[in-house]
């Protein structure tokens, strides 16, 4: 069931969960919202994706304490949002989980710059033991785990290696947290807390069945980059094969380094390979010396390839059709997608395309600055938990 006015909308699925959206900044209005359908469906826990050019991330979390003050959540700012209508900018988006299929528990871990990884799988043990508690037995292989991440915060590999290590096989899946690309500060909020450098683990036990997958749209090609000089604890490259980072790159996609922006990035991007595989390692932003800064772990050495692209609608088509396969039908997907697949769906002219994918696919979620799938941090990436019809369950 769907209203039809924009500026608060309701989508509910059969698996059970419940989207709201608004483009309006009363988050009073919202939240009043959120705590009728939460009463309605028997939502114990909400997930929430809002844009801090809309809304304050504070002016959330107090309307929620006003309103549905029972109600436990988590959640972050974005880099836009998929929302039932497609791809948005500027909403908020609530995902609404109803208790009688979904069971959830979630920990904040503070302070991400100066945490050991050992407190990091702590919590995550920590986490598994209360949601096995609650539940009164082990549910492994009917659970997942989203994590949410500071985007700016420089640690998604060494948070996203700490909570897979911590969950023993459960497969994690999740986004880092954006500022609709001003690159300043992200917020994370979680049961009344709102911070920044921090990350949230939500682990969730279903009885629905589920599927966790990633596509991405880029082919290696054979031209070489060689990181020579590099800052890693700020992610920025200084040389590629002791030429430039910015002239280099440039001659190797074939444009002016004067003319370098966020578009060129996201559509001519750089790929490095691991047991086997390529995974991007996205550019984030040319600086006044040529330097290049990056949205993943990057170090002297690391060896790069230049990325063909391929069609972006046709491969993310193809994906959701095999996971389409795999569950025998997708009630709905929550998804994870990097901001620069959206800018290169613009640059392409294909936004339109990939938003109506997202649309009849019944995706939702949020533009991220990285994503997180098992154990890796990637970018350039979708990133998604499909659900299938709750009677395939049963």
């Amino acid at each position: 069931m769907r209203r039809t006015s924009l500026a608060s909308s309701r989508t509910r699925y059969a698996c059970g969960l419940s989207a709201l959206t608004t483009d309006e900044p009363d988050m009073e209005a919202f939240a009043r919202a959120i705590a009728t359908e939460a009463a309605a469906i028997d939502a114990g826990f909400a997930l929430l994706f809002f844009s801090q050019s809309l809304i304050e991330a504070g002016a959330l979390s107090r309307a929620l304490a006003n309103h549905a003050p029972t109600l436990e959540y988590a959640g972050c700012s974005t880099a836009g949002e998929i929302t039932p209508e497609g791809l948005e900018d500027g909403h908020v988006l609530a995902v609404l989980l109803p208790s009688p299929a979904f069971a959830a528990a979630s920990v904040m871990v503070d302070n991400l710059s100066s945490s050991g990884m050992d407190r990091i799988t702590g919590e995550v043990d920590a986490l598994r033991r209360q949601l096995r508690a609650r539940l009164g037995y082990d549910p492994a292989k009917d659970m997942f785990a989203l994590c949410f991440i500071d985007g700016l915060s420089y640690a998604e590999e060494a948070v996203s290696s700490a909570i897979h290590w911590g969950l023993d096989g459960i497969p994690l899946i999740g986004g880092s947290a954006g500022d609709d690309l001003k690159f300043e500060t992200t917020r994370l909020i979680a049961n009344g807390r709102v911070t920044s450098d921090s990350a949230i683990i939500v682990l969730i036990s279903t009885e629905i069945p589920f599927h966790v997958f990633k596509t991405d749209n880029f082919v290696p090609t054979e031209e070489k980059l060689v990181v020579t000089a590099s800052d890693p604890d700020h992610r920025i490259v200084r040389e590629f094969n002791a030429t430039n980072a910015a002239e280099e790159y440039s001659a190797a996609v074939g444009i002016l380094p004067r003319t370098l922006t966020p578009l060129s990035f996201a559509s001519h991007p750089v790929v490095v390979k691991v047991g086997g595989e390529y995974y991007c390692r996205s550019i984030q932003k040319m600086h006044e010396d040529g330097s290049l800064s990056f949205f993943c772990a990057i170090d002297d050495g690391v060896v790069l390839s230049i990325a063909q692209p391929k069609d972006m609608v046709e491969s993310t088509r193809a994906a959701l059709r095999d996971v389409e396969e795999r569950l025998g039908g997708i009630d709905m997907i929550l998804g994870f997608d990097c901001v620069l697949r959206r800018l290169d769906a613009r640059n392409r002219q294909v936004f339109r395309d990939i938003s109506e994918l997202y649309r009849v696919n019944n995706v939702i979620g949020f533009g991220t600055y990285g994503e997180q799938y098992r154990s890796m941090h990637l970018n350039q990436t979708f990133t998604g938990i499909a659900f299938g019809d709750r009677q395939a369950a049963e």
